[in-house]
């Protein structure tokens, strides 16, 4: 059993940490509506602080999940701030989908402070935090990937180190580049069979056995097909995460002219009401405008 944190209880953090109480662990949380905090030490028989600072006190490890980098400072430095209550030794690992420049930041400043850090933003969406199912992508050293992965392993299916602080933020935006085409080509395929007069539920019965298969076509087309958004991943959410990987791409040159082109069909969708749908909603932009 580990004495823990958890800062950050929204549809990722709620149920992660969860999870770490099931598996044994002491746990702690801290949200910034404290309400939602006393919930779910009352659900999961844990503790809340109504401070960072309190919340991380003393704690052997102190998990974040927020929502940018903006937040991620809120939470983790000033005089109030998580890192400012941590003692030397114990290891923060931020779950937040943010830049690679934060990351950066907040490491150097752990590092003098004798507090170890990884950054591990996750891949699975809320059913995955539900389910306890995460895929993790982490940056750090190895020592401290090794000692924080095993406590980890309560929400997660996959948890892979993949270099030094920042890799795991820049394998977050591989991520969320390949799934924005990916979402994509799947609306597009869909519009096209509508329009063609084809019934989309053999369509995908059949091109699902080849090549075509993909998670978002397993999990997404029924609701799709149905014109249903509200299961999963917000745009909002997908807009911000794109726009992290399209400001990295600009500093290291690489070309992501499809990504970008979805980025701004992400901002139609937006534009008529569909800030909190789901990423499936590229659909709803074709569809506006079927013949």
């Amino acid at each position: 059993m580990a004495k823990v944190a958890f800062l950050g209880l929204g549809v990722m953090g709620y149920p992660m940490a969860g999870h770490l109480v099931k598996h044994g662990h002491d746990v702690t949380v801290y949200n910034r509506t404290t309400a939602r905090a006393a919930a779910w030490a009352e659900e999961f028989n844990g503790q809340f602080r109504e401070t960072p600072f309190d919340a991380a006190k003393g704690q052997e490890y102190v998990f974040v999940c927020v929502g940018n980098d903006d937040d991620l400072r809120s939470v983790l430095i000033g005089e109030n701030g998580a890192l400012n209550g941590m003692d030397a030794g114990a290891i923060l690992i931020d779950h937040t989908t943010a830049s690679a420049d934060v990351a950066r930041e907040i490491g150097a400043i752990a590092a003098t402070k004798g507090v170890g850090f990884i950054d591990a933003p996750v891949s699975g969406g809320q059913a995955g935090a539900e389910n306890g199912v995460l895929t993790i992508m982490v940056g750090g050293e190895q020592a401290i990937f090794d000692s924080a992965k095993p406590i980890m392993q309560a929400y997660a299916r996959c948890t892979e180190r993949l270099g030094d602080v920042g890799s795991g933020q820049l394998t977050k935006m591989v991520n969320q580049i390949c799934i924005a085409g990916v979402v994509q080509g799947l609306a597009e395929g869909l519009h096209f069979a509508r329009s063609a007069g084809l019934d989309g539920e053999k369509v995908i019965e059949v091109i699902s056995k080849g090549a075509a298969q993909s998670w978002q076509m397993e999990n997404r087309y029924q609701t799709m097909w149905q014109g249903e958004y509200d299961f999963g991943f917000a745009v909002d959410w997908m807009r911000k995460d794109l726009g992290i990987a399209l400001d990295e791409a600009r500093r290291n040159g690489s070309q992501l002219p499809l990504t970008a082109l979805i980025d701004q069909f992400y901002s139609d969708v937006q534009a008529s009401g569909g800030q909190r749908w789901d990423t499936s909603s590229l659909l709803s932009r074709l569809e506006k405008h079927r013949k």
